[in-house]
């Protein structure tokens, strides 16, 4: 049930209200009349998590007994919540093979589901990380009910420990990989996955939604080697509980309030997000479905997300790829503190393949956004041959795409750098499509001669915790944003440039502010890299009208440094404003992608539109 999955609800007019879900336990059908509690039975249902004590304590109320949360499936003509309850619990148990087998119940609510299963003969066994879900099933039960608190990702048995797994408004709350992966653990083949639940449809708005999209879900159960036995859209017979849901919190609302001590926003907020889910099922845009899958066999290859106990395996495959080393406190630089997510492939034991991403805030034709950089792609050389849908390649890319980017999901778009080879077989393989190209500039060093009307301010350190350079550097992006607000760029901000260049682990970069000597207005911010190849404009943060003056000064801190020459890559399609200050444009290999495989902003939408430079590549 998706009672034991909930997580704890945010409190009213934070980004996650919208995300308080009836989903887990939405009750219902037509109420009538409210029924009066005796003072000494008032709430029983108090201490479970909100929005589970509304629900429950709603259904005493309104029905004088609570046997289910979960969603009841109406049949025509039908408005009886109890009967409905019963008809969705009943479904699940027609595809039950004969007692006794072994079931592992993912989510057992308030134990109703878990009764019925041992009373027919099965040995069932049931989870929950909700520890006062546990305390209802044992006051109702018994405190012999085999029933743990734990989440199916820490829940360890024996290989084939299971003949069916079991999710009753419970996978929405679980991340997929979890889900298939412990199926391929505790099932043997010919196990059966049963899951019932809430899934989107389709997706258009760009807003992170919780739900699972149902047409992934069934496409990473066969690339996990799960056979589709069955699929029914239940989203007719679902929808009537909202409606049940909204009339009783209506006719209760005072009671909820007093008896549960509840604020009177947070229950509106509830029932806001009530109506939303309601708009988004007539709409189609959300269902209720039910699934079963059945295991056929082992896969080669297991996809599973990278934990931090196996970061030594991805520096060690990043080593054998790449050839030179990854620190530890490099890994740290770029994924650690949530910044980014990863996917391994493992073949055994053995990590052959792994394909991450790191967050980053962007501007998308002005408005705020997230988008995830792709990096560290990499392919144990033993298995790079296989470049088929079949391969570990596709398996991470495809995954990662369905997971994460697109409408819907944590990011709305995805970038990188992929060499040539890489971006034809990402695009021959349908995951990826071309927005544009990065070119290189470059420039002669110039001599010694000083400019009298600006100056420079090296930011390092020790003096960048000064105020002033904090507001300058952001005015210096406020300018630059105005500029690119009809194209997509990553934010420069002070705190972003702090974060990646003066804080990397390793990496030596130059930040230098250019001001005038009058006025001490800061025009523009250069970031610098020297190397063998010569001083690297890496980043530049200012109105795009100051990259004349940012060049001729970085040029002439290139003649200072005795470089052989000055260079940066820039977007091909903004390399004219940096041609026009006496440049050079050569081309390059790299090409970048857009995310072609999930539903999202339309890669044509997106070509010739990125600001991006050497900078924005994580590993420059």
């Amino acid at each position: 049930m998706s009672t034991s999955w909930l997580k704890q609800a945010p409190l009213p007019d934070t980004p996650a209200t919208s995300s308080i879900k009836t989903n887990d336990m939405r009750l219902f059908q037509q109420a009538n009349d409210s029924t009066d509690l005796k003072p000494e039975a008032i709430s029983p249902y108090k201490d479970l998590t909100f929005p589970l004590n509304v629900y429950a304590h709603a259904l005493l109320l309104q029905e004088n007994r609570v046997d289910y949360l979960h969603y009841g499936l109406f049949q025509e003509n039908q408005n009886d919540l109890g009967a409905a309850q019963q008809f969705s619990t009943d479904l699940l148990l027609r595809r039950l093979p004969a007692a006794p087998c072994r079931i592992l119940e993912v989510g057992v609510g308030l134990g109703t589901m878990f009764s019925l299963l041992s009373q027919k003969g099965y040995q069932v066994h049931g989870i929950t990380p909700d520890a006062q879900q546990i305390a209802q099933i044992h006051k109702r039960l018994g405190t012999q009910a085999q029933v743990t608190c734990q989440c199916l990702e820490d829940f360890e048995a024996a290989q084939d420990s299971f003949d069916v797994m079991l999710f009753q408004e419970s996978a929405q709350y679980i991340e997929p990989l979890i889900i298939f992966n412990k199926g391929l653990d505790l099932l043997p083949a010919g196990g059966s996955l049963l899951i019932a639940d809430e899934f989107a449809l389709r997706r258009a708005d760009p807003a992170e939604e919780g739900l699972h999209l149902l047409d992934d879900m069934v496409a990473l159960a066969s690339r996990f080697g799960f056979e589709l036995v069955e699929q029914l859209d239940l989203s007719s017979m679902a929808a009537p509980t909202l409606d049940y849901l909204l009339r009783v919190t209506a006719l209760q609302r005072q009671r909820l309030i007093t008896d549960l001590s509840l604020n009177a926003e947070c229950l509106a907020q509830l029932d806001e997000s009530n109506r939303l889910y309601q708009k988004k099922y007539a709409g189609g845009q959300f269902g209720y479905a039910l699934l079963h899958f059945r295991k056929k066999q082992q896969p080669v290859w297991r996809l599973r997300l990278l934990e931090g106990n196996q970061i030594p395996d991805m520096l060690a495959l990043f080593e054998q790829t790449f050839g030179h080393a990854m620190t530890p406190a490099q890994w740290q630089w770029k994924y650690g503190a949530g910044r980014g997510r990863a996917l391994g492939v493992w073949r055994e034991n053995r990590l052959i393949a792994h394909y991450g991403g790191i967050a980053r805030k962007i501007l998308f034709f002005g408005q705020s956004q997230t988008a995830v950089q792709i990096g560290d792609v990499m392919v144990d050389p033993a298995e790079r041959g296989i470049l088929t849908k079949k391969g570990p390649f596709f398996l991470m890319a495809a995954t990662f795409l369905e997971r994460y980017i697109g409408y819907g999901k944590p990011y709305l778009l995805g970038f990188g750098f992929p060499n040539e080879r890489a971006m034809k077989v990402a695009e021959r393989q349908g995951l990826y499509a071309e927005t544009g190209r990065m070119v290189e500039i470059e420039w002669q060093p110039l001599a010694k001669t000083p400019q009298w009307l600006t100056r420079l301010h090296v930011v390092d350190s020790i003096n960048a915790e000064e105020a002033w350079i904090a507001t300058a550097i952001n005015q210096c992006w406020q300018g630059m944003a105005a500029d690119l607000h009809d194209a997509l760029v990553g934010v420069r901000d002070w705190t972003y440039l702090r974060d990646r260049y003066l804080r990397h682990p390793h990496q030596y970069y130059q930040l230098v502010l250019v001001i005038n000597r009058f006025g001490r207005k800061v025009r523009g911010v250069l970031v610098l890299r020297h190397n063998p190849e010569g001083c690297e404009v890496v980043d530049l943060v200012a109105s795009l009208q100051e990259i004349p003056l940012l060049v001729k000064h970085a040029r002439r801190i290139a003649g200072l440094s005795a470089n052989q020459r000055l260079f940066c890559q820039i977007t091909e399609n903004f390399a004219a404003y940096f041609i026009a200050a006496g440049g050079i444009q050569h081309e390059l290999p790299i090409r970048i992608p857009a995310n072609a495989w999930s539903a999202g902003p339309a890669p044509a939408k997106l070509r010739d539109c990125w600001w991006l430079m050497s900078g924005d590549m994580d590993f420059r």
